[in-house]
């Protein structure tokens, strides 16, 4: 598979991109206040899937006009325009990010596109002076990450608002969760889990190189990245599943159970100094390079943090929708272990699993958008929590992790086991682990997992060190099409 080959009409689109974030500066609208009759104006980029789901939250929003959309899917596009029509709303529509970004008429932006461009039009709509609300993750990998806050705090001091969009930062039910365990109900925390059992079938495998749908612009769509030649049947949501684009289930769903694994441990404002993954593509050869099953074991100083990824069935390779397997009763959720029992999603345990206290307000955040609303009227934002540098946290857990176990190499189930060391938390998921692939007629030891070394990493200048530094730090920040660099977009803003 070639996926590294940019094409001469990506190179001039590049080009005219970058001519255009000299000027931004200069022609940028500044539009952070709101319309003339008080309403913050807002448009939405990317709306094929999660962001229709921001359509229908600023719709209910009091003092709030959605005034553009933006999509690179023309069919996607004129579909939504039309039916927001029939409702009375008109929009002005937009393919290409950078004109949306550059509207006078718009205030605030919200982006839900494939993760490779977050961060690239996050910069651009910062540097247009909008406020802006990016889905998780907030970027693609570790360096662009890092762009990212550079620019959050330029654009803070003008009174621009970030925010990420982990909506169980505005979960009142997780709220009261993390301060009971904070005040000891349960004695010390021991451990902080993250579980994702969501099965993730086969994307199927092609024999050649398949053309972009004619609805899409493509070199809009793969911008930062070169126009690659495109292997998987299904060319929308299965780039998830692709490095270049996607980042796996643990840069999908993964973040949302990082960033509560991350709150329970009091939000630390370092990343952690060590990391391992392992995992592997298992029951099917296709398309998706990404891990289906992966494990990843934080070493924060304290309370270790865990992330069990699970993208096979129960058993038996059965693909039928409900027969993921569980951990306490959880399938997606996290779960607080400590000395005197664990915190499960909305109920508390002791250690005997009898449930000794549940958590009202379990609501999946219902008011996160409203929160980046509020914020935008405030001038700031009005929580700690909705800070775009959480979401950093979240999806950089994820990169690490990634980077781990790209930079890996098969390796035998013991070997895996004895770098866990004397954890038994990390032994025993390793062990449900290994019985899930057996399950499902996977003998680890024959079809051996990937599996990544300890990387050390300093968390300041955000760069790993060590014996596998340069390979690391290669994937933490990745190729980017040939003349195409993020960091004018910073300078502008």
């Amino acid at each position: 598979m070639n996926l590294t080959s940019p094409s001469r009409s990506r190179r001039h689109f590049i080009k005219q991109s970058l001519a255009g974030a000299a000027g931004i500066a200069t022609a940028a609208s500044w539009s952070r206040a709101a319309g003339a009759n008080g309403d913050i104006r807002v448009a939405v980029i990317g709306f094929r899937s999660r962001g229709s789901g921001h359509i229908k939250s600023l719709q209910k929003i009091p003092g709030v006009r959605l005034t553009a959309l933006c999509d690179v899917d023309q069919d996607v596009l004129d579909k939504k325009v039309a039916e927001l029509a029939k409702g009375g709303v008109t929009v002005t529509p937009y393919k290409d990010f950078r004109k949306c970004c550059e509207d006078p008429n718009v205030d605030a932006i919200t982006i839900a596109t494939p993760n490779h461009s977050h961060v690239m039009i996050a910069l651009t709509a910062l540097a247009n002076g909008k406020h802006v609300y990016v889905e998780k993750p907030v970027c693609h990998n570790i360096w662009e990450g890092s762009l990212l806050m550079e620019a959050a705090a330029k654009a803070e001091k003008k009174g621009q608002v970030l925010q990420h969009g982990m909506q169980r930062r505005s979960d009142l039910g997780w709220a009261a969760a993390m301060e009971w365990v904070k005040e000891g109900h349960i004695g010390a925390m021991k451990l902080s889990r993250g579980l994702n059992y969501k099965m993730r079938a086969s994307i199927g495998k092609v024999d050649a190189p398949q053309p972009p749908p004619p609805s899409v612009d493509y070199a809009l769509w793969s911008s930062p990245r070169p126009e690659l030649p495109i292997f998987r049947k299904q060319f929308h949501y299965d780039w998830h599943w692709q490095w270049p684009y996607g980042n796996g289930d643990i840069g999908n769903q993964g973040p949302h159970q990082l960033d509560v694994a991350r709150w329970a441990l009091g939000d630390p404002k370092l990343l952690p100094p060590r990391v391992m993954s392992f995992g592997g593509r298992w029951g099917y050869d296709d398309d998706g390079q990404t891990a289906n099953n992966q494990l990843a074991y934080y070493a924060y100083d304290g309370v270790p943090l865990l992330f069990d990824n699970r993208g096979m069935p129960r058993s038996d390779l059965r693909w039928q929708k409900g027969w993921e397997p569980a951990y306490k009763g959880i399938r997606i959720g996290n779960i607080i272990h400590c000395e005197g029992g664990y915190v499960a999603e909305s109920k508390a345990y002791d250690n005997d699993g009898k449930a000794i206290h549940k958590f009202d307000n379990f609501q999946e955040g219902p008011d996160h958008m409203g929160n980046f609303i509020a914020s935008i009227q405030a001038g700031k934002l009005i929580k700690d929590v909705l800070h775009v540098s959480h979401g950093f946290h979240a999806a950089c857990l994820a990169h690490m992790a990634n980077v781990s176990y790209r930079v890996g190499k098969k390796t035998a189930p013991g070997e895996i086991r004895e770098r866990f060391g004397v954890s038994a938390a990390a032994q025993e998921t390793f062990d449900d682990f290994v019985a899930n692939l057996k399950a499902n007629t996977i003998d680890m030891a024959a079809e051996e997992a990937q599996a990544g070394p300890w990387l050390d990493f300093d968390p300041v200048t955000l760069k790993f060190t060590g014996d596998f530094a340069e390979e690391a730090n290669k994937v933490a920040q990745e190729d980017y099409a040939e003349g195409f660099d993020l960091k004018p977009l910073v300078a502008a803003i």
